[in-house]
């Protein structure tokens, strides 16, 4: 751990709240990424502290009780904006993206909006309001296709589907909120760390599964990480590239992730922005550390660190 970021532990973190699980779908995996990043910061000699988020004693919990807040919360509330615009209120500085880039990076609608805006690729998707529009988009689309929550994360809610199981992928992404039907991509998946504005060496991720879903993300073993990743170097260089522009169109700001899809002609297609990723064994971020030798607790303080080095 370099000379600097031992200075800021003894002169500038004070006591840190690490904010987990909440209400969210994501609430288990929350509480795994909030238990490793705990042990880290502690293990590191910081004064932390975890805050299982309630809704009704969040700001008892907060004001006046720590000096910043690591925020781990993954999935709505977590990550749209709202624990952003409640941190800034009580003047509590805090690790990931600011209100704006957590509401758009959150709305998978918005965010593929704005980056196709901008020159970014990204898969062809309608937003839908109903099982007849959705009908409709994945028709005009074609099969199969994927049917997911606009806002949500995880892969939960996401189907991959022919044409007979619309419906049914309709109503489970509805369970979620707003709906998404998005033009299915027969690639592998990239993903892009992205730290202080620097990106880490590209993780490839491979699953025997149908798609990188939920098992396959957080309970299952067979779920493949590579990195390096195995693509050529301009490739990797184009994909980094995008994944920064991507992350700055979207005003993200300290750390996060960007992944991807490649078609079978390895062109790279946004897929989507992870203001607060996973932080658990199973979890992107800490691979990709780990291939530039940056540890866990190193990682972690590092992400702490832009608590006092971001200006909002």
């Amino acid at each position: 751990m370099s000379e600097h970021t031992t200075l800021l532990q003894s002169n500038e973190f004070g006591r840190v709240a690490v904010l987990m699980g909440g209400w969210s779908a994501e609430r288990e995996v929350s509480l795994n990424s909030g238990a490793q990043v705990l042990a880290a910061l502690c293990d590191s000699g910081i004064d932390a502290f975890a805050v299982d988020v309630d809704r009704s004693e969040l700001t008892n919990a907060l004001s006046g009780k720590c000096d910043r807040v690591f925020n781990v919360l993954h999935g709505t509330w977590g990550e749209d904006g709202k624990i952003q615009g409640l941190l800034e209120t009580l003047n509590i500085p805090y690790t990931g993206s600011g209100v704006l880039a957590s509401a758009v990076t959150m709305d998978k609608h918005l965010s593929k909006t704005l980056c196709r805006q901008h020159g970014i690729p990204t898969p062809d998707w309608s937003l839908v309001k109903s099982m007849d529009e959705c009908v409709a988009a994945a028709r005009e689309i074609g099969f199969p296709t994927v049917v997911k929550p606009a806002c949500e994360g995880s892969s939960i809610g996401v189907s991959i589907v022919q044409n007979n199981e619309v419906g049914e992928a309709y109503r489970l992404a509805a369970n979620y909120g707003d709906v998404i039907v998005e033009q299915f991509v027969a690639g592998a998946e990239i993903t892009a760390a992205i730290l202080k504005d620097q990106v880490m060496p590209l993780v490839k991720i491979s699953t025997p599964r149908q798609f990188y879903d939920y098992d396959a993300k957080y309970l299952e073993n067979s779920t493949q990480y590579e990195c390096p990743c195995g693509l050529s170097s301009d490739l990797e260089e184009k994909i980094q590239n995008l994944a920064l522009e991507a992350f700055k169109r979207l005003q993200c700001s300290g750390w996060g992730r960007v992944d991807f899809l490649l078609d079978n002609e390895n062109n790279p297609y946004f897929l989507e922005a992870n203001t607060a990723p996973g932080m658990t064994t199973h979890s992107l971020v800490p691979v990709a550390a780990r291939s530039i030798g940056l540890s866990f607790p190193e990682l972690v303080m590092q992400i702490l660190s832009t608590t006092v080095e971001e200006l909002r």
